[in-house]
């Protein structure tokens, strides 16, 4: 071990400025506090230009603060940050110093084309930096090398699905041509394929001599190509791993403070038993769904007690039918039915018919779709128990504090007070209350829209080892990620879905990384027992 890893906070010798040229950002010893809240107690690390640098931690760790106060969005209370040239004083002025960040919620101006908000603060009312012909040109060039072909300029940023949206955001950052990128939690709305494009991106970045700081919870996106990698704990910084080092477990450890194995995946404890088919009624049925029009039509139906994965690249349908069984949007054809708890069966066409037929919806996007910004904590986590936690019209606002406590417990949610407004939680910290809110109505149908976007890997679990449990208490799972590893060991079965359509399902052996991205891919090859179901 290096000595940083090995000496737990830095003290003031290892925090003096490094002489090497090579190093670009020196932090040393930063705080941060929001009112009662202590978002870093005494941060230092360096990063060196044409290094990637991980900075790690768990939810509430400090690390999108530390991003923000080197993108110049926050003065650190005491402490600095050096720049080569100075030390970053607003957005603006990080910006003139070669700084730029791709934030951890997805930020665009609504209403406006993607043309205009790649360039969005880069220009006066009055100026605009080089010829139109040019800036469409970068523009097509910068989407060309992420993505393989030219977005349309031309169009809204409202019509993009999430994941789209992100690309905007990076390349945002890359049209400004940044000597250093900060991308928190930048693959969290990509899907497996999307998330490889950004890797390939950041190895020619680094090899052209750029600084990237990437603040993520995946882990795995850290053991395969940062050169070092920050570890947060509470607000302070543990140690830095070099190379070699920078192991899950090694990680893991240093995150938590606790030498327990989290394993790989979600494989960390007994699967439920499987679910024996055709001996249970469905609990959702899925019948001639198409999810749009001319998309082939598909049938699925799954039982109390199963878990069923659901994914597919980005596009391809996936999030249609989740959203069609949470009563978001309706499919374009067939019928969605869901047994309630009296085994009456209930068409689901609109949000209330899932809530009546007692269906749960726990979203991904909490920006767009699962947060209240103005209310506080408790009102955003009582939302769906006020109607029914209620006795002469009267809430009964004990019953959900002691469900909040709960739930507080279950997914560790680190706050101070429950009155506090919930945007002065983390990213991450959000999402815990999202999906405590949901668990706390207990219930028959859970539904999962890539809940654990922005989640650290103890919280995951967390949610891993609620699933199973719901799951052995009979509820119904349907659990959509882009992380594939998360269903290997938690689910029963895996719906794989292309070109807005049911392409398959995997159970049992079939459910591996290399099985489920080849359904993905539309090939049978490296499925067990499937080359003769599609063809082969």
């Amino acid at each position: 071990m290096t000595a940083e890893a090995t000496s737990g906070p830095q003290d003031a010798s290892k925090t003096a400025r490094n002489d090497n040229v090579d190093d670009v950002i020196c932090v040393r010893d930063v705080r941060k506090a929001f009112g009662d809240t202590k978002a870093l107690q005494g941060c230092s690390f360096t990063a060196r230009r044409g290094e990637v640098h991980a900075i790690v931690g768990e939810n509430g760790s400090g690390k999108s603060t530390l991003a923000k106060i080197i993108s110049g969005v926050f003065p650190a209370d005491s402490g600095t940050v050096e720049l080569q040239g100075g030390t970053p004083s607003s957005p603006a002025h990080a910006r003139t110093l070669g700084v730029a960040t791709v934030f951890q919620e997805v930020l665009l101006a609504e209403g406006m084309t993607v043309f205009d908000n790649l360039f969005i603060g880069a220009e006066g009312p009055r100026t605009r930096k080089g010829p139109r012909a040019e800036q469409l040109r970068r523009v097509a060039a910068v989407f060309t090398e992420l993505l393989g072909e030219a977005l349309d300029p031309y169009g809204l940023v409202d019509d993009l699905p999430l994941s789209m949206r992100q690309w905007v955001t990076i390349a945002r950052a890359l049209l400004s041509e940044p000597r250093v990128l900060i991308l928190d939690e930048s693959t969290a709305a990509l899907d497996h394929s999307g998330a490889e494009r950004l890797y390939e991106a950041v190895v020619r970045l680094k090899a052209a001599g750029m600084c990237v700081l990437i603040v993520t919870h995946r882990i795995e996106e850290l053991t395969r190509f940062a050169d070092r990698a920050t570890v947060l704990r509470n607000g302070v910084d543990v140690g830095t791993l070099e190379g070699p080092q920078i192991t899950q477990n090694r990680l893991l450890e240093m995150m938590t403070g606790d030498t327990a194995h989290f394993g790989e995946g979600a494989a960390t404890a007994a699967l439920p038993p499987p679910v024996p088919q055709g001996e249970r009624a469905p609990v959702v049925r899925a019948s001639g769904v198409r999810l749009r029009h001319g998309a082939a039509p598909f049938d699925l139906d799954v039982t109390d007690g199963e878990i069923v994965g659901v994914i597919g690249l980005d596009g391809q349908g996936q999030a249609g039918l989740i959203q069609a069984v949470a009563g978001i949007r309706p499919a374009a054809e067939g019928t969605i039915t869901v047994a309630d708890r009296k085994g009456n069966e209930l068409r689901i066409t609109r949000q209330k018919d899932a809530a009546d037929a007692g269906v749960a919806y726990i979203p991904g996007d909490r920006k767009l779709e699962g947060t209240f910004p103005n209310l506080s904590i408790l009102e955003n986590f009582g939302m769906p128990l006020f109607r029914t936690q209620r006795s002469g019209g009267v809430i009964r606002f004990g019953a959900v504090q002691k469900a909040f406590e709960e739930q507080r417990a279950a997914l560790s949610i680190r706050l101070n007070r429950p009155s506090a407004p919930i945007g002065t939680l983390s990213g991450g910290n959000q999402q815990k209350v999202l999906i405590g809110r949901a668990l706390a109505a207990d219930p028959g149908v859970v539904v999962l829209n890539d809940p654990t976007r922005g989640v650290d890997i103890s919280a995951k679990h967390s949610l891993y080892d609620l699933l199973r449990r719901l799951s052995s208490q009979g509820s119904t799972v349907l659990f959509l990620s882009s992380e594939i590893v998360e269903f290997i060991g938690l689910c029963h079965r895996v719906a794989v879905f292309r070109d807005d359509s049911l392409f398959t399902t995997l159970q049992g052996e079939q459910i591996t990384v290399d099985g489920v991205l080849a359904a993905m891919f539309g090939q049978a090859d490296g499925i067990p027992g499937k080359e003769k179901e599609l063809g082969s």
